[in-house]
């Protein structure tokens, strides 16, 4: 073993002198530990946050959506989809028309307002199908002929109403004001599945029919509300929807996710403001137990220093002794503070212990996205600070003169 190691084994095992390094050196440990482990949590949660909520948008929408400017209609789909597929087809992995128009819903004892959705079947029970409450998964038939409909969960329970229920639907045709030549479309639907995605927004509002049952209900004579679109790699979305929307034109109006939940982004990029400060702060922290604790180590080696020095230790190997013992207390700590993190984040996601208001924060319980990249960089951070904040006690320890540490006291 090298003779420098040695000695910082030996100073850090030594139980001779006062017990009060000892105890700091603890307390510094226990602070990086409790440091590191906060800021992990919070950029494990911030990132779980803007992947659950973009996972869940993404399902219940798409990566980008195609509609027209003033919630007109747009053309028959035949038209345009094999254009887009012809020129956006290799970053496209799916592109799907669907109806979309305010309805009146009807139980046999309340009545609300929501956004009724028409889409293909398949495209229901792939996007929604992970949501559906237990029980249920097995009535995903929302078919033309038996008029099924798929509702959230709030929704459901504002109505009253439960699968197997029936529900009458009232909306305009062609968004015309309804008369004697234009009566509205009034139609009786059977509650196939109830959904919860844990966003409000959705599970309060949407319900969910088929594609061509919607077509006939809103009077929309093969136009569409808009375009759901897929793509293959999710870093292109702002791209590729600024593209889209120079090739079609006036009046389509494209949109990324980004844009249609504008409100929803900018909320989770403001919770990572303050996370540069939250660490900076937990490093001024750490430096200062570091060097406090290093500093007292100093005062009960002064004598053994003084010894080491006139036996021929230079001022180098003094500095890299007290270095050493800084650089050993962040690696206990940041061990520990990893740990930590990494256990209560499994904790989390295994048992949701913080559940949370979905109407407030989107989500039923708070997420965890477990990333590598996170514990990397704070621990990177950490060690780095810590190196140099070990710097300052170890050059007092190595400009200590040989006979005045002998003489100390």
């Amino acid at each position: 073993m090298p003779l420098i190691f040695y000695l910082t084994s030996r100073f850090i095992r030594s139980k001779k002198e006062s017990k009060l390094a000892s105890s700091i050196s603890l307390i510094t440990i226990m602070g990086i530990a409790l440091g590191i482990a906060v800021v992990i949590i919070a950029l494990t949660i911030l990132d779980g946050f803007e992947k659950t909520v973009q996972e869940k948008i993404v399902n219940l929408n798409s990566h980008i959506k195609i509609t027209a400017f003033g919630n007109r209609n747009l053309p028959n789909p035949e038209f345009v989809t094999p254009k887009l597929i012809l020129k956006y087809g290799n970053y496209i992995s799916n592109i799907e028309p669907f109806n979309s128009k305010l309805a009146i819903i009807k139980s046999q004892t309340r009545t609300e307002g929501i956004n009724l959705i028409g889409l293909h079947d398949k495209t229901i029970s792939k996007n929604l199908g992970k949501y559906f409450l237990q029980g249920e998964k097995d009535s995903i038939n929302i078919d033309s002929e038996n008029h099924r409909i798929v509702l959230g969960k709030k929704l459901a329970q504002k109505l009253m109403i439960d699968v197997g229920s029936t529900v009458t639907i009232f909306t305009l045709v062609r968004n015309q004001i309804p008369s004697l030549e234009n009566p509205p479309s009034i139609q009786q639907f059977i509650v196939s599945s109830i959904f919860e995605s844990g966003m409000s927004e959705y599970d309060d509002l949407n319900a969910y029919i088929n594609f061509l049952v919607a077509d006939s209900l809103f009077g929309m004579n093969k136009e569409i509300s808009g375009y759901n679109i897929r793509l293959k790699n999710n870093s292109e979305i702002e791209e590729i929807s600024d593209e889209l929307q120079d090739y079609l034109g006036y009046p389509y109006y494209v949109r990324s996710i980004y844009k249609v939940h504008q409100n929803i982004f900018t909320w989770l990029e403001l919770q990572k403001e303050p996370i540069p400060i939250i660490l900076g702060l937990i490093i001024i922290v750490a430096v200062f137990n570091i060097i406090g604790t290093l500093l007292m180590v100093v005062l009960e080696k002064t004598s053994a220093v003084g010894i080491l020095r006139s036996m021929g230790l230079n001022r180098k190997k003094v500095l890299s002794i007290f270095v050493l013992h800084g650089v050993y207390l962040s690696i206990i700590g940041m061990i520990i503070g990893n740990i930590l993190a990494f256990i209560l984040s499994i904790m989390q996601n295994e048992f949701g212990l913080i559940s949370l208001p979905d109407a407030v924060y989107f989500v039923t319980k708070v997420p965890i996205s477990i990333e590598l990249k996170n514990y990397a960089m704070v621990s990177g951070i950490t060690f780095i600070v810590s190196i140099f904040a070990a710097i300052l006690p170890a050059l007092v320890a190595s400009k200590i003169k040989p006979i005045s540490a002998i003489r100390f006291d």
